[in-house]
């Protein structure tokens, strides 16, 4: 069995039934990553498998911190999956934020450095799906996850910091899929 195929098998036994919206949104995420393919080369069949299962953290087999990103991350490290799909996986978005503000930055040095490309991409097609597995524009689907928290919570306030970053982690995709669409028509 492939990668993308244990990864997508292993997210829709986690999320499809107990959390379809998310199941939804996953599924959605992975896409955007078939997508980046042309601008991921030997990158793309992993970037793929992360992407379906980045969101695993979500379900009560993996929650452990409360930290959906590092809860993932954990969970596909106890189950031997590849190490760069954990690492993506805990590093995703606003991890190193959200970390941040629950005292979990520590936890994040457990998983192993991963290319800064990866973790653009992963990014990307994360911010480019919606709460329910439409597209979306990236700086939409931030604002979209502003409204639904609310000043208050931790993950307004993670996102509110990342949020320069997040969209220069976007721009730099972007940059990327502009430059190869333009060498495939010359």
């Amino acid at each position: 069995m492939g990668l993308t195929s244990w990864a997508y098998g292993l997210a829709e036994g986690l999320l499809a039934e107990s959390l379809p919206k998310r199941w939804a949104h996953s599924q959605q995420v992975y896409r955007e990553a078939l997508a980046l393919a042309p601008i991921l080369g030997d990158d793309a069949d992993l970037l793929a498998a992360a992407a379906i299962v980045h969101d695993v953290g979500y379900a009560d087999a993996a929650v452990s911190t409360g930290q959906h990103m590092i809860d993932g991350g954990r969970y596909l490290q106890q189950i031997d999956a590849d190490p760069r799909i954990c690492a993506l996986v805990a590093l995703h978005t606003s991890s190193p934020w959200e970390a941040a503000e629950l005292g979990l930055s520590e936890a994040l040095r457990d998983f192993l450095p991963v290319s800064e490309h990866l973790v653009d991409a992963i990014t990307y097609c994360d911010l480019s799906s919606s709460p329910s597995g439409r597209p979306v524009q990236p700086e939409d689907r931030l604002q979209e996850v502003l409204d639904r928290y609310g000043p208050g919570h931790v993950v307004f306030r993670a996102v509110s910091a990342a949020r320069p970053e997040l969209l220069r982690m976007v721009q730099r995709v972007r940059e990327k899929v502009s430059v190869a669409s333009i060498a495939r028509t010359v």
